[in-house]
C-alpha cells in the first residue's frame, strides 16, 4: 500500500513538477530565470494554469493576499468569459495573472488611502506556488496602493530578503564563495488550543474577543505536567490526522505534532522553507486549523492568552540563512575559513539584535501578547540572547584571547577548526525571546496570531544593515584575517549586553538589563512610537523595505487595533456582567434565600452554609456592580480617536479596571452552583475534550 503522503503531498499546487509538464522549455526557462514578466509569458503560464486547475475541478480564481488585517483576504472570479453556440468559453489570461484590481479604502492603510483614494493593486508572486482550495484557483500575491505604497506584509517581507541577498553576497565574495543567492529560511512552530465548539458557543468573550474575559482558576491546571507530549485523545488524533491531509495537499510540509503544557494546547511545527513560502503556508495553516476543527466538532483559538493562569500560545519562528547551493551559514563548517564565516554571521545577528531590539519587540506587539509575554513559559517583553553555555564560552575566549578549553580543538580565527556544533547541543531556554538552537535562531517572541512576515522583515533587515557595515570595514584589508579578527573581537565586546542565558522571569533580570541598558517595553503603547525613531526610520529606508510613510501607517494601524481590541473587551466585560453574571448571582441568592425560607417555616434550624453564601455573594455581587459601573463610566471618557493618546489611555486606566472586576467576579464565580453560572468553567472547557 502506497503511503498516503506521496499520494496527495503537492496534489492541489501547482508547483515545480507540473509546471516542467505543462509549460514549454522556454517559458519555463523564462519564469525561473528572476527577470521582468513578459505578457506572452504570462499568457502561456496563465493557460496552464487554468487548464490544470478546471481539470482538477475549479471554477474560479482568486488573487490572496495578506492586508494589514493579520489574516488573507479573497476576491472570487470565474473562469467564465462568455459563450458560444450556447457552451460556456473559460478563458484566464495572462493580465489577469500578473495583475488583479481590488478596494483598497476598505483595509487598514494607516493614512496610505482614504476612502475616496479606493484604487488598490494585487501583483502575482511568482515565488511562492498557486495552489486550489474548495474549487479554487489561489494565487498568491502583494497588495499595494494605487500610489505605489505596500499595503500587505508579504511586500515588505519580500523587499527585506532581496536586501538581505544582496548584503550577504558581498559578505561570502570576502570569504571566496561562488553563492550566487542567499535565502532566508523559516519553520514557524504554531501552537493552539482546541475547545468544545458548543462551549465556545456558550461564551461571548470568546465569540468576540478570541480570549476569557472571565474565569475562575479551576482545581487542576497544567500543574502535573501530564497533558504535555501526552498520548492524543482519541477525537483530536483523528482531528490532527485530517489536518496534516489538508496541508500536504497544498504544499505544507506538516511535520510534528504534539500536546502542549496546557490542557487542550496543542502545537504543529512544518520543515522550514523560504521565509516567503514559509509565511504564506502559515496563513494556510491558521486558516485550515479553524477550518478541520470545526469539522470534528471543535473550536481552535489561536489567541495568544485565551485563558489566564495556564500556558498562552505562540509562534516560534525558526529563523535561519542558507545558499543556494546548499550552505546553512549558521553551521560552524569544519575549515578555518567556514569557521571564520559562521562567526562572522553570528556576531552580525548579535550585534543587530542588541542594536534594534525595540524594532523585534515592535514587530510581536499586540493587545493579545501583551498578556502572554512574560509568564507560562513565554518570554519576557524584554529582548535579550540565549547562546548556551559553550558557544557562549567560544565568544568568550575570543573576547580574552585565550585558548578554548572546552571539550573540542583550540580555536583561532582563521587558523584552527571551531567546534563542529550539532544541533541543539545547549540546553533549552523557554524564557529566552532570541535563542541559538544548533543552526538557527528560535524568535520565540511572536504570538500565535501573528504573521510571521513581520519579525521576519525586521530580521532580514537589521542582519543586513550589519552584514553591511561589516562589508564596508572589512573590504579594502590589506591583512583580512586579522581585520576579521579584530571585527569579530569587537563586535562582541560592544554588544555583550544583549547576551544573557539565564531567567528571564527573575526580578533580579529587570534589574540586570536596566543596568545594561537593554529596552524594557512591556506593553504594546510602550512599544510602538520606537518605529518612527530616526534610526529606525533610517534602516527601512535605506533597504528600501519601508518608506516612512509606509512606517508611519503601521504605526497608526497597529495603534488602532490595540484601541479597537481593548474597546471590543471593555464593551464585552461590561455586557457580560449586567446581563449574565449578575442576574445569575440574584438568582441564585433567591434560591438560597427560598431554601432558608422553607428551612426556618418548618423546623427552627440554623442553615449556616446558605446564610453565609447570601452574606458573601450580596456584598461581593454590589462591589462587582460597582467596578462594572467604573469600568462602564470609563469607557464613556476615552480620548477620542484610536492615537497614542487613546492607548495609553487604555492601557492605564482601562486595562486596570477591566482587572478590577474581573477579580471579584472569578471569585463569585468560585462560590455560586455551577448550574446557575452563566458560562462554561475553565474546568470544563480545559478538560471536556
Amino acid at each position: 500500500m502506497s503511503c498516503i503522503i506521496s499520494e496527495v503531498f503537492g496534489s492541489e499546487v501547482f508547483n515545480d513538477s507540473v509546471m516542467q509538464k505543462r509549460l514549454s522549455p522556454e517559458v519555463y526557462k523564462a519564469l525561473h530565470s528572476g527577470q521582468p514578466m513578459n505578457m506572452e509569458i504570462a499568457n502561456a503560464v496563465a493557460a496552464a494554469m487554468k487548464d490544470w486547475a478546471t481539470e482538477k475541478g475549479a471554477t474560479h480564481y482568486t488573487h490572496w493576499f495578506q492586508p494589514l488585517t493579520g489574516i488573507t483576504a479573497e476576491k472570487h472570479d470565474s473562469f467564465l468569459s462568455g459563450s458560444k453556440g450556447g457552451k460556456p468559453i473559460l478563458e484566464f489570461k495572462g493580465k489577469e495573472l500578473i495583475k488583479g484590481e481590488s478596494d483598497a479604502s476598505s483595509f487598514p492603510s494607516g493614512g496610505l488611502r482614504a476612502t475616496f483614494e479606493a484604487r488598490g493593486y494585487t501583483a502575482w508572486d511568482p515565488t511562492s506556488y498557486a495552489f486550489i482550495k474548495n474549487g479554487t484557483l489561489y494565487i498568491p500575491t502583494a497588495f499595494c496602493s494605487y500610489s505605489g505604497e505596500a499595503l500587505d506584509a508579504k511586500t515588505p517581507l519580500l523587499r527585506s530578503m532581496e536586501a538581505l541577498n544582496r548584503s550577504a553576497l558581498r559578505i561570502l565574495k570576502l570569504f571566496g564563495s561562488n553563492a550566487k543567492r542567499v535565502i532566508a529560511t523559516c519553520g514557524p512552530e504554531q501552537e493552539y488550543f482546541l475547545i468544545d465548539r458548543d462551549m465556545y458557543a456558550r461564551r461571548k468573550d470568546l465569540i468576540y474577543t478570541g480570549r476569557t474575559l472571565y474565569g475562575a482558576k479551576p482545581p487542576k491546571g497544567q500543574e502535573l505536567e501530564d497533558h504535555y507530549y501526552g498520548m492524543l485523545k482519541r477525537r483530536v488524533e483523528a482531528f490532527m490526522r485530517d489536518l496534516d491531509v489538508e496541508l500536504w495537499k497544498v504544499g505544507v510540509m506538516a511535520k510534528t505534532e504534539h500536546n502542549e503544557a496546557a490542557p487542550s494546547q496543542h502545537e504543529l511545527a512544518p520543515i522550514f522553507d523560504t521565509a516567503n513560502i514559509a509565511s504564506d503556508h502559515n496563513q494556510i495553516t491558521m486558516e485550515l486549523l479553524r477550518k478541520v476543527a470545526h469539522q470534528h466538532g471543535f473550536k481552535c483559538l489561536l489567541h495568544e492568552k485565551p485563558f489566564e493562569g495556564i500556558n498562552g500560545s505562540g509562534k516560534h519562528d525558526n529563523w535561519s540563512l542558507s545558499t543556494d547551493d546548499g550552505i546553512n551559514l549558521f553551521e560552524p563548517g569544519k575549515t578555518p575559513a567556514e569557521n571564520a564565516q559562521f562567526l562572522l554571521f553570528l556576531v552580525a545577528v548579535i550585534k543587530g539584535v542588541n542594536e534594534y531590539q525595540d524594532l523585534l519587540r515592535i514587530s510581536v506587539a499586540s493587545a493579545g501578547n501583551d498578556h502572554r509575554l512574560g509568564a507560562n513559559e513565554a518570554p519576557p517583553a524584554i529582548i535579550s540572547m540565549f547562546l548556551g553555555d559553550e558557544l557562549s564560552e567560544i565568544l568568550r575566549s575570543i573576547v580574552d584571547r585565550r585558548t578554548y578549553e572546552g571539550k573540542h580543538v583550540d580555536i583561532e580565527i582563521g587558523v584552527d577548526v571551531l567546534p563542529h556544533f550539532m544541533k541543539d547541543t545547549t540546553d533549552r531556554n523557554r524564557t529566552s525571546p532570541f535563542a541559538f538552537t544548533g543552526n538557527k535562531f528560535e524568535f520565540r517572541s511572536p504570538g500565535s496570531s501573528l504573521s510571521i512576515a513581520g519579525p521576519t522583515t525586521t530580521l532580514n533587515t537589521i542582519v543586513a544593515q550589519i552584514l553591511d557595515e561589516f562589508y564596508d570595514e572589512l573590504k579594502d584589508k590589506e591583512n583580512f584575517n586579522e581585520a576579521l579578527d579584530d571585527l569579530i573581537r569587537r563586535t562582541i565586546i560592544e554588544n555583550e549586553a544583549i547576551l544573557f542565558n539565564g531567567d528571564g522571569y527573575s526580578a533580579e533580570w529587570v534589574e540586570e538589563a536596566q543596568r545594561r541598558g537593554l529596552h524594557n517595553l512591556p506593553t504594546t503603547p510602550d512599544a510602538l512610537p520606537h518605529i518612527l525613531d530616526e534610526k529606525n526610520v533610517a534602516l527601512f529606508e535605506r533597504h528600501g523595505v519601508y518608506s516612512r510613510a509606509e512606517l508611519e501607517s503601521r504605526y497608526a494601524i497597529n495603534l488602532e487595533n490595540y484601541c479597537k481590541v481593548l474597546k471590543i473587551e471593555s464593551l464585552t466585560m461590561v455586557e457580560m456582567a449586567k446581563k449574565d453574571i449578575l442576574p445569575a448571582v440574584s438568582t441564585y441568592v433567591r434560591k438560597l434565600a427560598e431554601t432558608v425560607s422553607c428551612a426556618k417555616s418548618i423546623a427552627d434550624v440554623e442553615c449556616g452554609f446558605e446564610t453565609d453564601m447570601i452574606r458573601k455573594l450580596t456584598g461581593l455581587s454590589t462591589n462587582m456592580y460597582k467596578k462594572m459601573l467604573s469600568l462602564e463610566e470609563l469607557i464613556e471618557t476615552v480620548p477620542f480617536g484610536e492615537g497614542q493618546d487613546t492607548a495609553d489611555y487604555y492601557k492605564n486606566t482601562i486595562i486596570p479596571a477591566m482587572n478590577k472586576l474581573r477579580k471579584v467576579a472569578d471569585e463569585i464565580e468560585t462560590l455560586v452552583g455551577e448550574k446557575y453560572w452563566p458560562y462554561p468553567t475553565y474546568g470544563r472547557m480545559l478538560f471536556a475534550v
